[in-house]
């Protein structure tokens, strides 16, 4: 069951997600009995890119650390680590794509993390950043259950690129 975290950013987006489902502006996943099982995408706006696999979004006037599910970029930030091979690259790519952008969160079945960042798929329009990612090199797929529901296409992607030599599987 997802852990909705406490605080106000918390309240935000429950009263989001409450708010897709009724008003339908969300999309919504189909159940095994073919109905709608819940809301599990919203949109927001990027406010910053922290790293290659994580950003900050805006999501009705609160702040949220969203991290990328399936992906690991090399480390450029995370204290007492050294910057990774490729590190700069993936940081670069997804602060060019994403900057100033509205994307949609999808959600898999957890919502959030131990650091209570939300876990998310995200889309610029019709482009699956997390597959972009993977696919450029600028990622490793890192499956992580519950989460797991593009993980099969992800390590194509990963496998294609490994294979073409791409991004990281070049360099590092």
């Amino acid at each position: 069951m997802p852990r909705w975290g406490q605080g106000l950013g918390a309240v935000v987006l429950l009263a989001i997600l409450t708010a897709t489902l009724v008003f339908g502006e969300s999309e919504e996943q189909q159940s095994s009995g073919g109905e709608p099982a819940r809301a599990t995408s919203v949109r927001a706006d990027v406010a910053r890119i922290v790293d290659g696999d994580t950003i900050e979004v805006d999501l009705d006037g609160g702040e949220e650390d969203v991290r990328l599910i399936g992906v690991d970029t090399p480390e450029t930030v995370k204290p007492g680590e050294p910057v990774q091979c490729f590190g700069p690259q993936a940081s670069a790519f997804t602060k060019d794509l994403l900057t100033g952008e509205t994307v949609r969160l999808e959600f898999d079945r957890e919502l959030r993390d131990a650091y209570d960042r939300l876990l998310a798929y995200v889309y610029l329009g019709e482009v699956f950043v997390n597959g972009e990612l993977v696919e450029g090199g600028y990622a490793r797929t890192l499956e992580i259950e519950p989460n797991t529901s593009r993980a099969p296409q992800l390590e194509r992607l990963e496998q294609e690129a490994g294979r073409a030599g791409r991004g990281l599987w070049g360099a590092c």
